[in-house]
């Protein structure tokens, strides 16, 4: 991370060359690359890269990732943030493969998670980044907070395909491992009638309507 000097005026470019970890998107490869991270219940536990073989072990994922991810310039981020006192302060940030990696995760979560457990675990992560970034890690409700993630994951686990490309980090194809993936391609589909009717939705339109049909008449009257 970097700050002070210039970066502490929030309307003053950062300088060139200020990041160390990271190619200048603008100058990184013309050829993307693709990248395969394999999930197992929430953990990246191999990667494997473009014509090149599986990588396996905790340090050895992270770093090849990490190496990818900085090689074409992803993972930059200039932000104003708020600290603990309250107080905003302007920071520039490098995170190549973590940065990878959180997308390849949240991805393979809408495939694998409900609906609702992951809109749960999307406020309980907001709320864990906070306890770390207050240094409340080994508090009560932060090791509660990471038990309550740590159920959550059971079912994550399966594949996700990157592409790495001056600066971006886009999910191209992602697939759940049977019996972990909630996707009903057959279901949802729109070339195939299945046991869903359209237009069972009708009542929910409805009910929806009619508050809203309310508060517009209170707020026109």
């Amino acid at each position: 991370s970097y700050e002070s000097g210039v970066l502490e005026d929030p309307d003053c470019l950062a300088p060139e060359g200020l990041c160390e970890m990271t190619v200048d998107p603008e100058k990184a490869p013309d050829k993307p690359q693709l990248i395969t991270i394999n999930f197992d219940k929430g953990l990246p536990v191999s990667v494997v890269l473009e014509g090149k073989p599986k990588i396996e072990g905790d340090l050895e994922v992270f770093s090849a990732v990490n190496s990818a991810a900085a090689a074409h310039g992803v993972g930059r981020l200039d932000i104003v943030e708020n600290r603990f006192l309250g107080l905003k302060s302007r920071g520039v940030y490098e995170t190549p493969g973590l940065t990878v990696l959180i997308t390849a995760h949240r991805d393979l979560e809408s495939v694998c998670l409900d609906k609702e457990v992951r809109r749960v675990k999307a406020m309980l992560s907001n709320v864990l980044s906070e306890q770390i970034y207050n240094g409340l890690w080994f508090s009560p409700e932060a090791e509660y907070t990471r038990q309550c993630i740590v159920a959550s994951q059971t079912c994550v686990t399966g594949s996700v395909v990157l592409k790495l490309f001056k600066g971006s980090a886009a999910v191209v194809q992602r697939r759940g491992a049977p019996g972990c993936s909630l996707y009903n391609s057959r279901l949802v589909s729109m070339d195939e009638h299945t046991g869903f009717d359209p237009t069972d939705a009708s009542g929910f339109i409805n009910i929806h309507a009619l508050r809203l049909r309310e508060y517009r008449s209170n707020r026109a009257a």
